[in-house]
């Protein structure tokens, strides 16, 4: 069972598991949206496996149930990834825990289930990119957590931190199944249904190709990787019976700058892509102004500060080798182009 099966990762992960002729159990908001789900149908069709929807409400107890019955293997990817919200303890918060906990429960009370992979993130593990050059060893590794994060700053990175530890404390619980999480970076690469993708990473795409950051990008510290690569990490997660504990799923250690050039020898010429560094003194001056979220404590904590992290340990796991920065990058704004949503 996925959760959340029609998302940017998730749509991708049901792709690997279709080609590999297994039965999906998809759980979805809603199973009658043609428009959110249409791209999962076609993938099934041209595959070895089969595909069977379900409905799914991350907030109301139980509703997994159905879904999860007869699998021995749940992929909890159902998540809100978005920083422009009202309220963050009812838009992040609640879904992130309360989703995680129901689902979770759920797997307890079906007797099928036998490993359970969440999808957490390196929000996790870190708030600012300061802080992973200031963790033990001057690298994030797996058994580093966010302590830094609240309701009040980066909420986002504080709901992944809440809804993992959530998992871990019931996985810890119980004895019928075992857990593995899987950590990514900052994810990129081209969805699956352009344009019903909600990432924030298309949003930076979109900001990349439409001149936002022709002035310059911020050379702000990041982990990057594929979303193939991501969907590969889950599925290997699942299937490798050794796979335990927290997985980093980064590929490259990059920034905002970086990642906006690499697509400039291709695209250079059509889009306004960013060709320099904005000065981090003019960030803390017209940061605040321009985006609510580029306070002064953000833009000191990861601006012209390297990201730092380890990804030994999934490489030796789960075999992971990861997709070149420049096919990622190129791939995604291609898919993007294609659609008009750029």
């Amino acid at each position: 069972m996925v959760t959340g099966a029609n998302g940017y990762v998730a749509s991708w992960l049901v792709k690997k598991l279709l080609e590999e002729g297994i039965t999906v159990h998809a759980a979805v908001r809603n199973p009658n949206d043609e428009a959110k789900i249409s791209h999962l149908k076609q993938l099934a069709s041209n595959s070895k496996g089969d595909i069977k929807f379900f409905k799914g409400d991350l907030l109301q107890e139980g509703s997994y149930k159905e879904a999860m019955e007869g699998c021995e293997l749940v992929y909890h990817t159902a998540s809100p990834f978005t920083l422009e919200v009202e309220d963050p303890q009812k838009e992040l918060v609640d879904p992130a825990v309360q989703g995680t906990e129901n689902v979770l429960t759920t797997a307890s009370k079906v007797a099928t289930v036998k490993r359970v992979v969440v999808t957490s993130s390196c929000a996790a593990i870190y708030t600012d990119a300061i802080d992973t050059i200031n963790a033990p060893g001057g690298r994030l590794t797996e058994d580093v957590w966010n302590t830094n994060a609240s309701l009040d700053y980066q909420p986002y990175s504080y709901s992944k931190t809440l809804a993992e530890k959530k998992a871990w404390e019931i996985a810890e619980g119980q004895s019928q199944w075992d857990m593995v999480t899987i950590n990514p970076c900052m994810v990129f690469g081209p969805p699956l249904n352009p344009s019903q993708t909600t990432s924030e990473t298309v949003n930076l795409l979109k900001q990349l190709g439409g001149g936002d950051l022709k002035m310059g990008a911020p050379k702000m510290g990041i982990g990057v990787v594929d979303v193939r690569d991501v969907a590969e990490a889950h599925y290997r997660a699942g299937f490798t019976p050794e796979a335990n504990g927290r997985y980093i799923t980064m590929a490259h250690e990059s920034d905002f700058l970086e990642v906006g050039s690499v697509l400039r020898p291709k695209y250079g010429d059509k889009y306004p892509l960013p060709t320099r560094a904005l000065p981090k003194w003019l960030l803390m001056i017209i940061g605040p102004m321009a985006n609510k979220h580029f306070t002064r404590t953000f833009v000191r904590n990861n601006v012209n500060i390297p990201w730092r992290g380890d990804n030994t340990k999934i490489k030796n796991d789960l075999g992971m080798e990861f997709l070149p920065l420049q096919k990622t990058m190129v791939d995604s704004f291609d898919a993007l182009i294609k659609t008009g949503v750029i």
